[in-house]
């Protein structure tokens, strides 16, 4: 879709700042404003129409990819992301399901970020649960919830409620809080000049109420991705995945040395054998998710 050419893409040159100034810019449509734009497009192709849809969705785009800070990942790529994720939310948007395009978005949005986060941070890296996905993407609202919001470990009592709502163990929450923490950006830092005026991060951003295909959405995600691992994992012959697993899926990994001894092969074999295990894997999850029309990196 041309409409990506022209769009303001946030930079670290140009400064999130003066990105979401300008996305601003761009009108918030009515619904039935919305709904001619999408007939325009899903009958004539018309490419202004989507690109009239895109921008005025870019706020709900930012704000989405502004709950995902924290990875230790660049702000500006995460925006970016969530862009892309619209578009294609744009691209295949029906408006006689009776819904609004930010309903639709929000998956497609997250899905994107989704893939763009666990691609950075290697997804085998992450766990290997669909409770530990789970963790992974919802800490910090679980610690939002339950007031949590200084840096460093979390209090017992804090550890030990967040465990229980998402479902896993306390040692569990403390490791991925250690992980996690650091690189937050604050939705108050202000935005524009100084003095009387001034607007905060969270001004800028387009307030939607949650929706039960968002909630499902998400929810759903962390078991699709589990599944595509675990059948990806089958394109692997006994010892690729053996390696792999006590390399990579194992909370205490096995020494190049010790696999090495075990089969009776150089470490430098070894390390060979997982580093073309790993790219395997992610090419036939790849295949796999393209099959299930899954949002995958390009």
């Amino acid at each position: 879709m041309s409409t990506y050419a022209n769009l303001p893409a946030p930079s670290p040159e140009q400064g999130l700042n003066r990105y979401m100034q300008e996305i601003r810019k761009f009108p918030l449509l009515e619904p039935e404003e919305e709904y001619m734009l999408a007939k325009s497009w899903v009958d004539h192709q018309d490419s202004k129409a989507a690109h009239r849809m895109v921008t005025s969705h870019l706020r709900l785009a930012a704000k989405i990819a502004m709950g995902y800070r924290g990875y230790g990942l660049p702000q500006a790529e995460v925006i970016s992301e969530a862009n892309v994720g619209l578009m294609q939310a744009v691209k295949r948007f029906d408006p006689e399901k009776g819904f609004r395009l930010a309903t639709y978005a929000m998956w497609w949005i997250r899905a994107s970020i989704q893939e763009y986060i666990l691609r950075s941070w290697s997804l085998v890296k992450l766990g290997t649960t669909s409770a530990q996905k789970k963790l992974f993407f919802n800490l910090r609202k679980a610690k939002a919830k339950v007031g949590a919001l200084e840096e460093g470990d979390l209090r017992p009592e804090n550890v030990a409620r967040i465990a229980t709502d998402l479902n896993v163990s306390e040692s569990e929450v403390i490791d991925m809080n250690r992980r996690l923490s650091g690189g937050d950006a604050s939705l108050n830092v202000t935005v524009g000049a100084d003095g009387e005026g001034s607007t905060q991060w969270q001004d800028w951003l387009e307030d939607e109420d949650s929706d039960q295909a968002g909630d499902y959405a998400e929810k759903d995600e962390f078991d699709q991705r589990y599944a595509l691992l675990t059948q990806a994992m089958s394109a692997l012959n006994d010892r690729e995945r053996d390696v792999l697993a006590k390399r990579r899926l194992s909370e205490t990994p096995v020494t190049l040395e010790e696999l090495s001894e075990r089969y009776g092969v150089s470490r430098e074999r070894i390390r060979q054998i997982e580093v073309r295990a790993f790219e395997k894997l992610q090419e036939r999850m790849r295949e796999l998710a393209k099959g299930k029309g899954m949002v995958v990196p390009a």
